[in-house]
Order: structure tokens, then C-alpha cells, then sequence
């Protein structure tokens, strides 16, 4: 009896099989660090097998050719060459789970003839509109780059002068908000600001949204120079008080900001989120080293790791010349990525393209600046008031090691207006955090710490007029 109920089961699957058809609209959803990215293919039935295309709601792509179309049953592979996107899945019942890849990326997606609807991520802190305060958006020129900078100017009331700060983002290319990971920072710490009575000008990186420029040549001194023409702007505007203008920067803004307050008399206070004091090879090996530790890797392995950051850096900071230090580099990861290494190379990356995209990566303006540069001498030459403030759980930028240098520069330079804090919990976003890593960002619901808040507010408060 158990045979022919087996018999029954097998003849029941192979005809639900071959019953399957693969043709018509397929929807999913990418989760990539925060952002949700709808993906919808078209697949049909030609004479010589299957043809499709894509869309991407989300970026207004439609109609997007795919390169090549396999279906054999179940097994679903799609590709879309020029883009570097593979998809690889199986059929099953109603729906296809697989793997979609992207350069070195691989992420799971879930293909559905359902209607896919984003999920709606909650940001309790996010201002509703209307707010109780008056909004502008503006831009303004950079005439040393010949850009032009979009951003938003946020006033308790259009009537009065009021003090007033620029925000300035961290790493990477950022809209005005700071949005990263779902989360807005730069919105909620304006709008806190703007309601306890604090102007702020934000605005989006250059080559980022609505500013012009190009954001990948450039390095955290070309950033500079876009906070010095955001303070231009604000002292030509009737509502910013002139003798109040300060800074609020947060990771690389919190190195940017005192390499402008150290120059510009129209600078009269800094907050430092999250801002680093060391050298930009000791914070990135620190970084390295936390996140690590964090995770749970081994400790021979996060010290083999470590031995192979320092020799990178080591021959960034001693580089002569750029094309010296692209052949350097290149034989230096093909000595590094032997059978032992092959599994630090992302899945749809050969071995080639893997060492390109490093070398790329360590020899680019932004990357060769930031190793060199030590914020600690600029440090020293800023005499305006400082607040820095960090989490204790920031993996991203060591809290202890990097305040504490912050602190000992502005000593040593003679600034006896310096603030130091140190949150507990908090993370690199200054989120109440359990771990501090960046994997937790998404799902943390709160964006910014009040209590951080609440602290900036009031000490900025107690020195303006």
C-alpha cells in the first residue's frame, strides 16, 4: 500500500511540474541597506524558447531588455548583461525563490504574480507636514567648483534674525536629509532645531539629487569649499543673524566642519557628530577591527584582516605616483586573494574584476585624501566653541580613541571651549542600539536620539546671544 501511495505522490508531482507555466508579469522586492526597490519581469513564449524584459517602478525604468531568458523546468535563469544583473530561481507553485546578483551583490528575491506593495517602515520621528515653522527651498553657487548647491532653509518665522546652522553630511553621496537606511537624521535634528527657535540650512552633497557637480572626484576639501559658499549664502539673507552662524557635521562633516571654522571668522560654533580625531587610516582600521569583533569573527582572522588594511594604507600614504600605486596595489591583491581568500570575493565578481573594483576603490581622490589627512592640525587652529558628541556603541568611528583625540588637539591649540560627550547605547547614527552595527540601522525605529537632540539644542542655546 505504502508503494502505490508513493506512485500516486510521484506521478502527482511530476505532472504539477510539468503543468507549470513561467509566462507573464513577475513581481518582487529588493531590500538593499534601507531602501526597498520594486522589480517586475515580463517574461513570454517565442518560437526558440522565452524572451523578457524588466521594469524598476521605483527608478522609472520600463521596458528594460533582457539579455538572456532560460526556463527549464523549474529552474529560471534570467540575465541583463549590460547591467550586470543576473537572477537565478525555481519555480514553485505560485511562486519563484531566488537570488538576484548585481555586480558584487547578491540579494534574495521572491518573484509573485501578486501585486507588490512596499512596507511601510516606521519613522515615528519624521516631521507631517504642514510644519509650525517656515520652509524654503533655495539654492546657491560655488564659484571655485562652478556648481550650483540645491538645498532647504528651515526659520522658526520669516520676521526675525535668528541663529542659525548648515548641516553637513557624512561619507558618501547624501541628499539633504542624510537619508540612508530608511532613515532621515538631517531631517528630524532640523526640525527639532528650527521648532526650539534654530534657523538650519541643509542641502544635498554636489552630483547628489538636485546639486550639480561632480560628487566622485571630489574629496572632503572640495567639500569644504560648498560650506564655505552655503555661509556666504546665509550672510547675504536678512533672517540669519551674522554673528550666530555654526556648523553641525556629522562623521566626515564632523572632519569638514573644523577644517572651515579653522579658516572662516564667520564660523562662531561647531558640533561635532560622531567627528573623527585620528587619522584617516587609524579610523578606518579601527572601524575594521570593531565591526569584526562585533560580528563575532575570530580573533586570528580580524588580525590577519588588519595586517593586510595596514599594508594597503601604508602604501597609499607613501605613494609617489598614482600609476605606481595602481600596479602596486594590483600585485599586492593578486599575492592576498589565493585559495584561502577566494571566499572575500562577492558572488557574480571573477577574481579580476574583484581586484579592479579594490584598486579602484583605494586609489580614488576621495579615498587617497582621507587616509592622509590628520584632523587633529586642523583642530588646533579652531578657536570657536565645540560640542562632540559620540555613541558608545558607534563601530563606524571608535568613540573613545576619536574624542579623545578631538578633545586633545583643541587643548593643545589653546580652545578652552570644548564640550565632550560620550552617549551611552548610541550608535553611529545615534540610535539606541544593541550591537551599534550598521546591519541594525534599518531596523531600529527611532532615526536620532532626542536626549542627543535636546543636548545640541540647548548648548547651542548657551552660546549665541
Amino acid at each position: 500500500m505504502k508503494k502505490i501511495i508513493a506512485l500516486l505522490f510521484t506521478l502527482a508531482t511530476v505532472f504539477t511540474v510539468m503543468g507549470q507555466d513561467v509566462t507573464g508579469q513577475w513581481n518582487g522586492l529588493l531590500k538593499v541597506q534601507g531602501t526597498q526597490l520594486r522589480i517586475v519581469f515580463h517574461i513570454t513564449k517565442t518560437d526558440t524558447g522565452f524572451s523578457s524584459t524588466m521594469d524598476s517602478p521605483d527608478q522609472g525604468a520600463k521596458g528594460i531588455p533582457v539579455t538572456s531568458t532560460v526556463f527549464k523546468n523549474p529552474k529560471l535563469k534570467l540575465e541583463v548583461k549590460n547591467a550586470r544583473i543576473e537572477y537565478e530561481g525555481e519555480l514553485i507553485k505560485k511562486t519563484i525563490e531566488g537570488t538576484f546578483k548585481q555586480g558584487g551583490l547578491a540579494l534574495p528575491l521572491k518573484l509573485t504574480r501578486d501585486t507588490i506593495e512596499k512596507t511601510v517602515l516606521k519613522r515615528f520621528q519624521e516631521p507631517v507636514k504642514p510644519y509650525p515653522y517656515y520652509t524654503e527651498e533655495i539654492t546657491f553657487p560655488n564659484p571655485k567648483a562652478n556648481i550650483t548647491l540645491s538645498g532647504t532653509l528651515t526659520l522658526p518665522t520669516k520676521e526675525e534674525h535668528y541663529p542659525t546652522v548648515i548641516m553637513i553630511t557624512g561619507s558618501g553621496p547624501q541628499n539633504r536629509d542624510e537619508e540612508l537606511m530608511g532613515h532621515k537624521p538631517f531631517l528630524v535634528i532640523a526640525d527639532y532645531l528650527t521648532r526650539n527657535g534654530i534657523a538650519v540650512l541643509r542641502y544635498d552633497d554636489r552630483g547628489t539629487a538636485q546639486s550639480t557637480g561632480d560628487f566622485k572626484t571630489a574629496t572632503s576639501a572640495d567639500f569644504a569649499t560648498d560650506v564655505e559658499s552655503a555661509i556666504a549664502y546665509l550672510i547675504t539673507r536678512k533672517e540669519i543673524d551674522k554673528n550666530e552662524i555654526g556648523l553641525i557635521g556629522h562623521s566626515e562633516g564632523g572632519m569638514i566642519a573644523p577644517m572651515v571654522a579653522a579658516k572662516s571668522k564667520d564660523v562662531h560654533f561647531i558640533v561635532l557628530l560622531a567627528g573623527t580625531g585620528l587619522r584617516g587610516d587609524k579610523v578606518l582600521l579601527l572601524q575594521q577591527e570593531a565591526i569584526a569583533q562585533a560580528t563575532g569573527v575570530p580573533a586570528v582572522q580580524i588580525q590577519k584582516a588588519r595586517a593586510i588594511s595596514d599594508k594597503i594604507f601604508q602604501m597609499v600614504l607613501t605613494s609617489a605616483s598614482s600609476e605606481k600605486l595602481e600596479t602596486d596595489l594590483t600585485h599586492y591583491f593578486r599575492q592576498v586573494l589565493k585559495d584561502s581568500f577566494d571566499a572575500q570575493i562577492p558572488a557574480g565578481m571573477t577574481k579580476d574584476q574583484y581586484i579592479n573594483f579594490q584598486v579602484s576603490q583605494f586609489t580614488s581622490p576621495w579615498m587617497h585624501y582621507f587616509l592622509k589627512y590628520d584632523p587633529a592640525i586642523t583642530l588646533e587652529k579652531v578657536t570657536c566653541p565645540v560640542l562632540a558628541v559620540n555613541g558608545e556603541k558607534d563601530v563606524q568611528v571608535a568613540p573613545k580613541e576619536n574624542l579623545s583625540a578631538i578633545r586633545a588637539a583643541l587643548e593643545k591649540g589653546g580652545n578652552k571651549n570644548v564640550t565632550i560627550k560620550e552617549f551611552p547605547n548610541l550608535n553611529h547614527l545615534f540610535q539606541e542600539s544593541k550591537t551599534g552595527l550598521p546591519s541594525e540601522y534599518v531596523t531600529i525605529e527611532e532615526t536620532f536620539s532626542s536626549i542627543v537632540s535636546d543636548t545640541i539644542t540647548k548648548w547651542i542655546e548657551q552660546h549665541v546671544k
